[in-house]
């Protein structure tokens, strides 16, 4: 997948006519591509458009402009029909186990659910209309079983509701619900942020062997940077609706260049007292996404992070650094600051 230029805007409409009086750039300009078998790693603080850029790249919300490329088809301008064959290939793991799961369907009807919404036209048409709407074929229940012994649950627990469930087991579980129609890509939003420490682990391991059993491709968001260095293969780092800085894992925590990069990377803790490191404060606040017009000029002009950055200079207060190969590093290490 290729993912060029996204941007996400959302209108501020006020007034009886409902006029627009600014937008929200929750994503502005966000560039990045993935290769199959990959992961990589979206990270940054909360609000920085993380989950919007996964949102919007399966069009649950409208993107303002960009190409998201998948299998040489441009899904931001597919038609229905087409949106529907490439949504087969792509599936997502939410944040939330608790919310993601409809507490009035069965684990074997959650799972299985994908198959009949996704189901071949030619194949609704061997089945009554009624029943092929309604209910789920005998083989949608075996596969449905099947991937709840893949995730680590025995397939005994079908008939059983999502409140019967911890978060580590409503987690697989949404897991196995991704997996149903066999995807290509999926797209992982925070998935183990609401579980216990002693589950994460639980979690990303069952993510590696299912990624290895079935060659996925995954789209990896969080904001513990700790479980992104192990899970991942390339980081991309957010902030402000744009990538500021982007390289493999091993490259980006051995030689972390953007500020804000360094920030976040000093704030991770470290067993060993030898290990620690000083740890990078960050002054103020971020600033507002808010673009109000006729105003105008909420945001910081120039490089977004300025207002906090240690090392501003005056290009940083009046031009917006483009994300380029920073020099003297590895191939594939990209970073918006005009100071690295």
């Amino acid at each position: 997948m290729k993912v060029d230029n996204l941007k996400t805007h959302f209108p501020i409409r006020k007034g009886l006519l409902r006029r627009t009086v600014g937008y929200v750039k929750a994503v502005d300009g966000v560039s990045f591509g993935i290769k199959k078998g990959q992961t990589l790693g979206l990270v940054g603080e909360s609000g920085c458009g993380k989950t919007t850029v996964a949102r919007s790249i399966v069009r649950l919300v409208p993107a303002t402009a960009g190409k998201v490329v998948f299998e040489q088809t441009d899904i931001l301008t597919a038609e229905v029909v087409e949106l529907r064959r490439l949504r087969t290939q792509i599936s997502l793991i939410f944040q939330d186990p608790y919310g993601s799961l409809n507490p009035r369907m069965t684990i074997g009807n959650i799972v299985g659910e994908p198959l009949k919404i996704q189901r071949k036209i030619a194949d609704s048409d061997s089945l009554p209309q009624s029943e092929s709407r309604t209910s789920l074929r005998v083989n949608d229940m075996e596969r449905a079983a099947e991937l709840l012994w893949k995730v680590g649950l025995s397939p005994d627990y079908m008939n059983r509701y999502p409140h019967e469930f911890s978060g580590g087991q409503r987690q697989r579980i949404g897991i196995a619900r991704a997996l149903t129609l066999k995807p290509k890509l999926v797209i992982c939003d925070e998935p183990v942020s609401a579980l216990d420490v002693s589950i994460q682990s639980q979690i990303l391991n069952l993510l590696k062997d299912l990624q290895e059993e079935f060659g996925l491709t995954l789209l990896f968001i969080a904001h513990d940077l700790a479980v992104v260095e192990f899970f991942c293969d390339i980081v991309a780092v957010m902030y402000m609706g744009r990538i500021v800085e982007r390289a493999t894992a091993q490259e980006l925590y051995r030689n972390p260049l953007h500020p804000y990069t360094r920030a976040l990377i000093s704030a991770i803790p470290e067993v060993e007292q030898s290990q620690r490191g000083r740890r990078t404060i960050l002054g103020g606040e971020v600033p507002s996404a808010l673009n109000r017009f006729p105003q105008g000029g909420v945001p910081p002009s120039g490089c977004p992070f300025h207002p906090r950055c240690p090392r501003r200079q005056n290009d940083c207060l009046e031009q917006l650094p483009a994300l380029k190969r920073a020099k003297n590093t590895h191939d594939g290490h990209f970073v918006a600051c005009w100071k690295c």
